[in-house]
């Protein structure tokens, strides 16, 4: 696995304008060039929790002056550059989250859930306890809630990392479990495709823990399956070696799934970009 090549688009970066990233954004243009990628959003994050790493971390202002400067400077090379954000979810927060969406204008947004505050996910000490003799539905079941709500929220372009509570339980349940059972979000698959909000293929599980997509092929299959047509795809890159890492896989992921385009906004409506054919990945 390795940094993508000429693919069309990578939808979710961080900067240094995220507490978790130290990538000046000129460093993600200056590879999207060298690699032939033509079109990156910087989504960093924004978290509504004073217990969370990025409340109130940048300003939007600030956000969007880095943005919309260096998207200038890099339009006249081949780049475009959009200003994303990268929304932690959590239904306690709707009313501060359609507020922040109230005020501020986005190219693309993305809904995320974490590992909030409270949730038994961030007790990384106690989880294996609490994990003990519960079902792998119960264990994923306060996640499930929280990314359901998301999906039903339909204020966000794409909702990132679908299935990512893997990630914090993969030293006590077995990823490939969790793989085999797809129907586990089956409502939120099902709540995506009502909202009309786009299912994203996340790439940074291929080098963390899980070792694959978030979320997994078989979940991606059933969105296809339940008549699901919006999907996109990002790299989460947050450091500047991981920047379109494994974007090629999730490209090959989507296209064997059956889809033929990316959904995606560019400040306006959603626009179609095409996944393109002849590699081998379908």
């Amino acid at each position: 696995m390795s940094q993508a090549r000429d693919v069309p688009l990578d939808s979710h970066l961080h900067t240094d304008l995220s507490p978790d990233s130290n990538v000046p954004i000129d460093v993600y243009a200056a590879q999207a060039l060298e690699r032939g990628i033509a079109e990156i959003a910087i989504t960093d994050h924004v978290d509504f929790d004073h217990r969370d790493p990025a409340y109130r971390f940048s300003s939007f202002a600030d956000r969007e002056r880095v943005a919309r400067q260096a998207a200038e400077r890099w339009a006249g090379r081949g780049v475009a550059i959009r200003f994303g954000v990268e929304l932690t979810y959590n239904r306690t927060w709707e009313d501060e989250i359609r507020a922040h969406l109230g005020r501020h204008t986005y190219d693309f947004t993305i809904g995320s859930v974490h590992d909030w505050p409270g949730s038994p996910y961030r007790d990384r000490q106690n989880l294996a306890t609490w994990i003990s003799g519960r079902s792998d539905a119960d264990v994923v079941g306060p996640y499930v809630a929280e990314i359901l709500g998301a999906a039903r929220f339909g204020l966000f372009d794409a909702i990132g990392h679908l299935d990512v509570v893997k990630r914090y339980v993969t030293h006590h349940v077995p990823t490939q479990r969790l793989a085999a059972a797809p129907e586990l979000y089956e409502p939120v698959l099902r709540a995506l495709i009502e909202s009309g909000t786009a299912l994203e293929v996340n790439t940074s599980g291929l080098r963390q823990g899980p070792g694959e997509t978030y979320p997994s092929a078989p979940i991606v299959a059933l969105f296809r399956d339940l008549g699901g047509t919006a999907v996109t795809a990002g790299s989460d890159a947050h450091r500047a070696e991981t920047f379109a890492f494994g974007l090629e896989e999730g490209y090959r992921l989507l296209a064997q799934a059956g889809f033929e385009e990316l959904a995606f906004r560019r400040g306006g409506e959603r626009v179609a970009v095409a996944i393109p054919g002849g590699r081998g990945w379908s």
